[in-house]
């Protein structure tokens, strides 16, 4: 798969991509998460158009997959990332990461975070293995506890939460990963 900016045609083509990435939570029994709208197509555009909104893309250049960005308190915050599962399991989800990582790196940034549920295998146990880890309560910076706020207030937080941070020198090498269980089909 290839990386490479959203074009403004596809945001619709994100949409499907993240209801689809959502469905495996409906197992876990988060069926208001399976079911929760994906990003509206503002939201998509603002991010793509601030540079922060990549896909990765088929042998047919069609996005099996995205992650949406953007900086916050001096690291690139990760919003989302979603995977199809007809994409899952490849390394996708990891290659986004890493493209994210190294765009930061350039930028200047410090680090990605991300905040993701605990519990679940395709979030933060995957995440973990990527090179990211759990910042403590003391850890979060102003822009987390703003971002963990508007989460809880959207009743993400029925379901334990936490922030993680990944350094930019791990994060941006995609095949480091070490064994675990597959890729993510969907995070965030």
């Amino acid at each position: 798969m290839r990386i490479r900016p959203a074009a403004p045609d596809e945001l619709p083509v994100l949409q499907d991509v993240e209801r689809a990435a959502g469905a495996p939570f409906r197992a876990l029994g988060m069926t208001e998460i399976a079911d929760d709208e994906p990003p509206a197509l503002d939201t998509l555009e603002h991010h793509r158009r601030a540079g922060y909104c990549w896909v990765a893309a088929d042998a047919r250049d069609r996005p099996a997959a995205y992650l949406i960005a953007e900086p916050v308190d001096a690291a690139l915050h990760v919003e989302q990332v979603s995977v199809h599962p007809r994409a899952a399991r490849r390394g996708v989800g990891r290659s986004l990461i890493a493209h994210a990582a190294r765009r930061a790196g350039e930028e200047g940034l410090t680090a990605l975070t991300l905040t993701t549920f605990a519990d679940v295998p395709w979030n933060a146990p995957y995440y973990a293995r990527l090179g990211f880890r759990t910042l403590t309560e003391a850890e979060l910076t102003p822009g987390l506890r703003r971002i963990r706020a508007e989460e809880s207030e959207h009743g993400l937080d029925r379901w334990p939460r936490l922030c993680m941070r990944g350094s930019i020198r791990t994060l941006s090498r995609p095949g480091r990963t070490p064994a675990g269980p597959p890729a993510p089909r969907s995070e965030g």
